[in-house]
């Protein structure tokens, strides 16, 4: 495991896209999720997912702080 730290996602409206990204040589996309206003996801980096990529209005809770993701309306 390449980071014990994890961060917590919220999504704050429909349809919030997390993917996961490979390490390596060649990045590729290797797991993705949907989520629904209000659902909650726990995610940490490992040594197989070395960025992630959120797409849509949610939170992004980590040791660093919190981060807002989307557009503000």
């Amino acid at each position: 495991m390449t980071n014990p730290d994890y961060i917590i996602i919220r999504a704050e409206e429909d349809g919030v896209h997390v993917i996961g990204l490979t390490r390596g040589t060649d990045t590729k996309f290797h797991h993705s999720e949907k989520l629904d206003a209000g659902e909650v996801m726990i995610a940490q980096f490992t040594d197989h997912t070395s960025a992630m990529k959120i797409r849509g209005k949610a939170q992004i809770y980590s040791a660093h702080g919190v981060v807002e993701s989307g557009n503000k309306k």
